[in-house]
């Protein structure tokens, strides 16, 4: 067993801590999404049902109770806020990081599981969704948590896992984990572990921990739960575009461009060296790593509704790869890497120029783009430099830890909080308190709408887009008010139904309206 090093996990705790848990209540909880968990936990304390989900006052089928329950339990900590619907996916991503580190230092040595655990902790995709009230850092955990037991040949502690991560997203819980290590048994011909994985036991340890909420669910509300979650949520979702403009085959080679950043340069070298480089001992261990990603990747090509999120899961076991391949090439430490000099050269001039283009959509940090554009520009030449003049392999991954966490910062110390208020509907709502009759109905654009409910406690009348829900709610007679992206305006065909109008507000392209 490979000797974990104390002052080693204390820097990388240090390092992640800061990463995920810097600024998590500084910015208001983003639309829609974020709002939609906070506000689902809210009404079961309200309720003091912790059975059936509900937001709007209504029950909610949308996903199982997991993430709620962690947030009601932090709420009943923190109080009522940002940082409390936060604080669970932040120390979900935290517990993944290190549970990765003692993962991989005892399957390969302590210098392949510290570069693993800093390559997941500093990547764009995984700190973000790590600050974010969602539940895709909880599924990670076990879903994760599940991959690496099976490794370790942990097999009761897998299927407990499998089970928590069915109670956190649903079937997807022990799909994917079960695909996985199926394939893996399948490509390795190693069949008699079926038997020492105790499948059938293991099972009913599974639906022991995993059924109860599910028949419980069912038990209170029939066939309406098994139609909308199982039906709707899960199958209808996957076969179904929810977004038709997003049904491209290429959708998620952006997402893992940027979201594995600062680390994309090293990642096709290293999927190489996973295969080509691997010792005997470590080539089946890669070998269900490369299963790992390709499933999670392939599965969600295939699925019609698409979202940057979904493929997460993919992110360790490329975290794994690419810590693996720096431990093994600062073991070597022989030759110029032109490979990661080509590599995070090409990647590094890409999201500078990504930086400094995506700034300028945005007006507010427009100046703020070209900062972080600079910064990438200065430390992405930095790592080539030391590369190829200092073949200093170690000097130039600490470069991109840096990279990592001085990206981080600048987005939440300067970008997100200068743009918050076009995805977040927290100060109009106060202008909404302050100015408004809260006896007249209100109506809210559907994608404002849970934030509208989080902060003030008022469901409203839902607005959908592209529905003709807008030009109707501005035929009806009487006085109403509306809260409705400007989106949504632009859309309306009869512009002289605006008249009868009065702007009470407008931030960050959202408006408050009065009809009279």
């Amino acid at each position: 067993m490979n000797r974990i090093e104390k002052g080693s996990l204390l820097v990388l705790a240090i390092i992640v801590a800061f990463n995920i848990f810097f600024g998590l209540g500084s910015i208001p909880l983003l639309d829609p999404d974020e709002p939609v968990y906070a506000e689902t936990a809210r009404e079961m304390i309200q309720f003091n049902d912790y059975l059936s989900p509900r937001i709007y006052n209504e029950y909610w089928f949308d996903k199982p109770p997991m993430y709620y329950w962690l947030v009601a339990g932090a709420m009943h900590v923190f109080g009522d806020g940002e940082f409390a619907a936060r604080f669970p996916a932040a120390l979900m991503a935290f517990l993944t990081v290190i549970m990765l580190y003692y993962s991989i230092t005892k399957l390969f040595n302590e210098r392949a599981g510290f570069w693993s655990a800093l390559v997941l902790a500093t990547s764009v995709q995984f700190f973000y969704l790590g600050k974010a009230a969602v539940t895709d850092t909880t599924l990670l955990f076990f879903l994760t948590g599940s991959l690496l037991c099976y490794l370790h040949k942990q097999y009761w502690l897998m299927y407990v896992c499998m089970a928590l991560a069915t109670v956190t997203k649903g079937p997807i819980g022990i799909v994917f984990p079960g695909a996985i290590i199926f394939l893996h048994i399948l490509c390795t011909g190693q069949w008699q572990k079926l038997f020492k994985m105790h499948c059938l036991r293991g099972l009913l340890l599974y639906f022991f921990i995993a059924a109860p909420w599910y028949y419980l669910m069912y038990q209170v509300h029939g066939m309406e739960f098994i139609n909308t979650f199982l039906g709707f949520h899960n199958l209808t979702r996957f076969t179904t575009p929810e977004h038709p403009t997003r049904v491209l085959w290429w959708y998620y080679f952006p997402v893992i461009i940027l979201g594995l950043f600062p680390w994309t340069g090293l990642l096709l070298q290293s999927i190489k060296a996973s295969i080509t480089d691997s010792r005997s001992d470590d080539l089946e261990k890669m070998l269900f790593v490369n299963i790992w990603w390709l499933f999670v990747l392939i599965f969600f090509t295939i699925s019609q509704t698409k979202l940057v999120s979904y493929i997460l899961p993919m992110f360790p076991a490329l975290a794994i790869m690419i810590g693996w391949n720096i431990a093994r090439m600062q073991k070597e430490n022989y030759g110029i890497r032109w490979s990661w000099i080509f590599g995070s050269g090409i990647m590094f001039l890409l999201l500078t120029a990504g930086w400094v283009i995506g700034g300028q959509q945005l007006p507010e940090v427009a100046f703020g783009g070209i900062v972080l554009g600079s910064v990438t520009f200065i430390l992405g030449v930095s790592i080539v430099w030391a590369l190829w003049r200092y073949r200093d392999i170690n000097f130039s991954a600490w470069l991109h830890v840096v990279t990592g966490v001085l990206t981080m910062v600048i987005a939440f110390s300067f970008l997100l909080p200068m743009v918050a208020d076009r995805f977040s509907v927290k100060e109009i709502v106060r202008v909404y308190q302050t100015k408004c009759d809260q006896q007249k109905p209100v109506y809210v654009d559907k994608f404002l709408r849970p934030g509208f409910m989080y902060y003030t406690g008022v469901p409203g009348e839902e607005v959908k887009p592209k529905s003709g829900d807008l030009a109707r709610v501005l035929n009806d007679p009487g006085q109403k008010y509306l809260l409705v992206r400007g989106l949504e305006l632009r859309r309306l065909k009869d512009k002289d139904k605006l008249q009868n109008l009065n702007e009470i507000k407008e931030i960050g392209d959202i408006y408050l309206l009065e009809k009279y």
